[in-house]
């Protein structure tokens, strides 16, 4: 074969290569060997490295390759031939190599559920290690590409890159709702991680970025979960929650269903489709006619707890549709033991929320249908109160009884004058002490005078 007098590698664009194997073999002393800026030309020749051949024009003789005497015998001076393989390496530095890892399972602190998540970004590398680069990575190839680099390197990078990603996350509690703000602390994080991998290979890893992290709906759990966000979202924003959208959509398909069923849409039959679905509603809002009871499911999820009524002047109860008339205070106190039963609104009897579970029942009641909570009105309004409470939770009022009158230190019960124990829990509520300064008697368990204040002796 003929020997080569010139050797030189001038890429042509396309894809980023990294190494790039010289073709011919057959060399001699008197071989011009042309290396570009960017590039080191490294020769081998029977396993061993011959040399390594900065930017510029080399002559491949014994001057430059003391190693040729050694290998072949050649004598100095003359054209004499040898067989080597030269290899040229970009050392450009490249920093737009794209990365992506999927499926990256986290127990997230936001949701506190696991989120599937994907990571991805750039990064840039830098031959610093020619030698090392062609024996570690390339291996007997004739040309070595920036795609070959990252499908080769992918397993260990994955990998290295999921743990670190993870690890952070959840050493600094990193949520995904505040992810984007980390990223690059993150990126840094992962850098310095991921930099001992690359110099085992002669390479550099001069930058890593990344770009995003965000829900992995690839598969159906991830789209599931990048669905539920978005609706979570949605109703935080149009303030109803997710019991009410339910409700709405069953009503809504409740209307569709009665408006195809009675002649389709347009007609008559979708007027009374329509109409007989409002009445539907209507008994699911408690808004139905059995008495003493304070609504239906769908009552519940959308009154608040403690939503009041108003009691006197000419407003329609909730769910009764009938003229408020004034609220007298021994309606709630009239009735004796009637425990858990029930009676029905008479004419001028109104409706009362318990204070304990929110339900609506007849103030004719002296405990709550629902709960058993004991009705304890408040004397101006007829509010149901927590028989703890000083004030009304309505309209403000002093509580405890008649105006001047001593109340039931264990459960707020009136008290008449000069009683003892208390005729609602049975519970001692005077004593044979009494005040030093003023004569008022001594309520058990107290240190002061609840009259003057004088300390008990």
């Amino acid at each position: 074969m003929a020997i080569i007098d010139l050797v030189r590698w001038q890429p042509q664009g396309g894809p980023t290569i990294y190494a790039y194997r010289f073709p011919e073999t057959n060399l001699s002393t008197y071989t011009q060997l042309l290396v570009s800026e960017s590039q080191e030309a490294v020769l081998f020749s029977k396993g061993q490295l011959m040399g390594k051949f900065g930017p510029g024009k080399h002559t491949l003789n014994t001057e430059n390759l003391p190693i040729l005497r050694s290998l072949f015998g050649l004598p100095f001076g003359g054209k004499n031939p040898f067989t080597a393989e030269i290899w040229y390496v970009n050392k450009v530095q490249v920093f737009n190599i794209d990365w992506r890892i999927t499926r990256l399972p986290i127990h997230d602190v936001d949701y506190n559920t696991q989120i599937p998540l994907f990571a991805s970004g750039q990064y840039g590398l830098k031959i610093t290690d020619t030698e090392k680069f062609l024996v570690n990575f390339v291996g007997t190839r004739h040309l070595f590409t920036q795609e070959d680099m990252t499908e080769q390197s992918r397993g260990e990078f994955t990998s290295k890159a999921k743990s670190t990603i993870v690890k952070f996350m959840i050493q600094n509690r990193v949520g995904f709702k505040q992810v984007a703000a980390y990223l690059d602390q993150m990126s840094d994080y992962l850098r310095q991680q991921m930099a001992p991998f690359w110099s085992e290979l002669g390479l550099e890893l001069t930058k890593f970025y990344i770009n995003e992290i965000d829900i992995d709906d690839s598969a159906p759990d991830g789209k599931s979960i990048r669905e539920a966000i978005a609706k979570q979202s949605t109703m935080s924003i149009t303030g109803h929650s997710w019991q009410q959208e339910q409700m709405f959509d069953t009503a809504n398909n409740a209307i569709s269903g009665m408006t195809g069923a009675f002649g389709g849409a347009g007609g008559d039959g979708s007027l009374l489709g329509g109409i007989m679905a409002i009445n539907m509603m209507n008994g699911m809002m408690g808004g139905g006619n059995r008495q003493g009871q304070g609504g239906g499911v769908a009552s519940d999820m959308m009154a608040p707890q403690y939503n009041q009524p108003t009691f006197g002047g000419s407003q329609s109860s909730p769910g009764f549709g009938a003229q408020q008339q004034s609220f007298t205070p021994q309606q709630g106190f009239g009735q004796q033991n009637q425990g858990f039963c029930q009676q029905a609104p008479q004419q001028g009897v109104k409706m009362v929320y318990c204070s304990n579970c929110g339900k609506k029942y007849p103030s004719t009641s002296s405990f709550c249908p629902n709960c058993g909570n004991k009705y304890n009105p408040c004397p101006q309004c007829g509010t149901d109160n927590n028989p703890h409470a000083r004030r009304c939770v309505s309209c403000g009022a002093q509580l405890g009884g008649t105006p001047g009158g001593a109340t039931c230190p264990h459960c707020n019960a009136p008290l008449a004058p000069g009683t003892v124990f208390c005729g609602n829990c049975g519970q001692r509520v005077a004593s044979s002490d009494v005040c030093t300064r003023c004569g008022a008697p001594f309520p058990p368990n107290v240190k002061f005078c609840p009259k003057c204040g004088n300390r008990r002796s």
